[in-house]
């Protein structure tokens, strides 16, 4: 037996290192496949489009990405040219050959990763053929009007086809691995293993499917795990042949992940195999030159979304701008899975307490999730117009004034203010003033909702009676389309929308990651989750306090419905009795948090899985160092020892205390030395070990 190549980690930014060099690191190809390259579907293009980069660094030429070739992407995002590996081009130019388009080029993204993009259209005609085959190696039947998992049939026996033209060109030699997305990819990876071809394979799956379809039916998923019959479940979902294509891709895989230690639990009962590796969701983090740029950014864009609420509540403005708060909630419309239904009820408790308290902070609250509409809400336009006619108003009448008092000026007299403006001018004002008046309630929602009588979120409003009165001090505005630069209401993108707001509040249920709060967390912007998204479990996991660092994490797994909705309703609290300066100490530490979910950090990951996958493939010919997957010991942020973010948390037992303990508090924040030490904590070396042998999970351990 040849001597094996001993795979090490040692260092974080490179391709697999081994002792013999025989078989050169050139040699090695990774190819991604996903049915969201180039084809934004939901976020796991966020997943590949952000990871790209750091991938691409990594493999250079040797990195592909595949998936189908829709014209309109491939025009927009595409640019095609000529694959530079022969072996590629060979394998390209066979199935050509054979009727099949195929296409090549670099995605327009950052990194610019070759892609190498299949027409389903093209090859639909081999469709029945190839159903006949996945049904031979794998007993799995698809139903003809099932349009999704027949574009996955085609799509997936394309990929083996391919890899099976590719592999063939190399003899023996173990020069491919093949990392497939979710069950539409997952054909290829069953077909090719079916194929017996020498391709070291990894399945990545960021939520299963039964998971999805069991929590948006309200059901008590988290626990029940262990005691749903799987296969009557997916029955009566009529999903069942892809739940059998995705469990079928799970256990024939080398290296199964998924994304969060959250849905590697969901994974064990769903699709019962472990995964070998815990993958995180990482984003491009740019850093500003300035340190406190993201702060400036805050409050350009809070002033803008102050301009928007000037207008949506004129006639019934008698709350101070300058002490209300921005929170939001945002993604798809999906009511009990993103917590749309837990976040309005704990919003009617914080309306309660604030008016109890009778302090004098107003919260303002956006849901931005897309609904079917038919166009914007008449009242909410004509808002806009009457604030931009007030302002017009106002400078006018500041021109006049300027202009009298600067003559008055040159003449060296101090000018009679009584004088000053004239009759007309106190008639403009006073007609300004009529036409503010208003004789109805400030809208909650944005726009005519086609189908409002039945829409979980206005209903809930209905039914908790938060209409934006006078007395409220939570009010509710339902923006239920994404946001856009070029809205004539709110003209920011979501981006800059996020960077104005105070708060992201998202108690999901189910949320197998959670780009949402990551954003808030890159930009600056504290945010909530809850314990069952992949998110709360990460930072959980490598923060000791995350509240300190504006992290919230709600507990929505080990505690009632009616305790967890008592503990956002507090976290909202606590956040609404902050101080301004606690709030920037607050925004400051968050930013920082921005480096735990860098690529260049998250991607040692998916590194140790492709390690892993060699090893277990070919281990004859590579095996993996006396290591573990990587370790998160030194890779931790204690709590910070200066001034608590919240006064919920320090010594005063009212929300209302002197700006002279502010100051005390504030003494004992030093941000340069929390931020050098925090600094040190991400950047800790950590070790690469074994996978602990006997240390599976039993079912029971999961139970609430």
């Amino acid at each position: 037996m040849p001597l094996a190549r001993s795979l090490s980690m040692s260092s974080l930014n490179g391709l697999p290192q081994w002792e013999d060099e025989d078989l050169p690191v050139q040699d090695l190809l990774l190819f991604e496949v996903s049915w969201e390259v180039t084809n934004k579907v939901g976020g796991i293009y966020t997943v590949i489009q952000t990871k790209a980069k750091i991938t691409a660094d990594e493999w250079g030429e040797n990195y592909f990405l595949v998936g189908p070739y829709f014209e309109h992407n491939v025009k927009t995002q595409v640019e095609v040219c000529e694959p530079p590996n022969p072996a590629v081009k060979k394998a390209m130019d066979t199935m050509k050959s054979q009727g099949c388009q195929v296409f090549f080029g670099r995605w327009l993204i950052e990194g610019s990763p070759y892609v190498l993009l299949f027409d389903i259209g093209s090859a639909a005609w081999n469709l029945d053929r190839w159903k006949g085959e996945f049904w031979d190696v794998s007993n799995i039947g698809i139903p003809f009007h099932d349009r999704e998992a027949n574009d996955a049939v085609i799509f997936g026996s394309l990929t083996a086809w391919f890899l099976k033209e590719l592999s063939s060109q190399f003899d023996d030699k173990p020069n491919i691995i093949a990392h497939f997305h979710e069950w539409q990819a997952g054909v290829g990876l069953i077909l090719s293993r079916s194929q017996k071809l020498p391709v070291a394979t990894i399945f990545t799956t960021h939520a299963t499917l039964l998971g999805r379809y069991l929590c948006a039916a309200s059901i008590d998923f988290y626990n029940n795990l262990d005691q749903f019959d799987i296969d009557k479940e997916a029955g009566e979902r009529q999903i069942y042949h892809r739940y059998c294509m995705e469990r079928a891709s799970v256990h024939c895989a080398h290296v199964f992940t998924t994304v969060s230690q959250i849905t590697a639990i969901e994974a064990e009962h769903m699709l019962k195999r472990n995964p070998d590796v815990v993958t995180p969701n990482g984003l491009n983090i740019k850093k500003f030159s300035a340190m406190h740029e993201f702060q400036n950014l805050h409050s350009m864009y809070k002033a803008r979304i102050q301009e928007f609420i000037r207008g949506h509540f004129y006639g019934h403005l008698d709350f101070s701008l300058e002490k209300t708060l921005f929170f939001f909630i945002a993604g798809r419309y999906e009511f009990s899975n993103k917590g749309a239904d837990m976040f309005l009820e704990a919003l009617s408790r914080l309306n309660f307490l604030l008016r109890v308290h009778k302090t004098d902070i107003t919260v303002v609250v956006f849901f931005i999730m897309p609904a079917k509409t038919n166009n914007f809400n008449v009242e909410t336009l004509k808002g806009q117009a009457v604030r931009k006619q007030l302002w017009d108003t106002a400078q006018s009448v500041k021109e006049k004034f300027g202009k009298k008092l600067y003559n008055a000026l040159l003449k060296g007299e101090i000018p009679d203010l009584n004088k000053i403006l004239d009759r007309d001018d106190i008639t403009i004002m006073k007609r300004a003033i009529f036409s503010t008046q208003r004789h109805c309630l400030p809208p909650v929602t944005t726009h005519n909702m086609i189908d409002d009588g039945n829409d979980p979120i206005l209903n809930t409003i209905r039914r908790i009676g938060l209409f934006n009165n006078r007395t409220d001090r939570v009010k509710v505005i339902v923006h239920p389309e994404f946001l856009s630069s070029t809205s004539p209401l709110l003209p920011l993108d979501y981006e800059e929308f996020v960077r104005g707001c105070h708060l992201g509040v998202f108690p999901s249920y189910y949320e197998p990651w959670g780009y949402t709060p990551a954003e808030c967390t890159v930009m600056g912007i504290p945010s909530v989750t809850t314990n069952l998204s992949g998110f709360g479990c990460f930072m959980q996991e490598h923060v000791a306090d995350p509240a300190a660092y504006g992290i919230y994490i709600v507990d929505r797994r080990f505690r009632s419905p009616d305790e967890s909705c008592n503990q956002l309703t507090q976290f909202l609290y606590g956040f609404c009795q902050q101080s301004r300066r606690q709030r920037i100490i607050q925004r400051n530490r968050t930013e920082r948090l921005s480096d735990l979910l860098d690529w260049r950090y998250l991607g040692r990951y998916y590194m140790h899985a492709r390690h892993l996958a060699l090893s277990r493939t070919f281990p004859d010919k590579f095996e993996m160092e006396p290591s573990a997957p990587p370790k998160t010991e030194g890779f931790r942020y204690p709590r910070p020892s200066s001034v608590p973010p919240s006064p919920s948390v320090s010594q005063h037992s009212s929300p209302h205390h002197s700006e002279g303990e502010d100051e005390d508090e504030d003494e004992r924040y030093d941000e340069d030395e929390e931020a050098e030490r925090d600094r040190q904590n991400i950047k800790s070396p950590f070790s690469l070990g074994v996978l602990p042998q006997g240390k599976k999970k039993q079912h029971g351990e999961y139970r609430n």
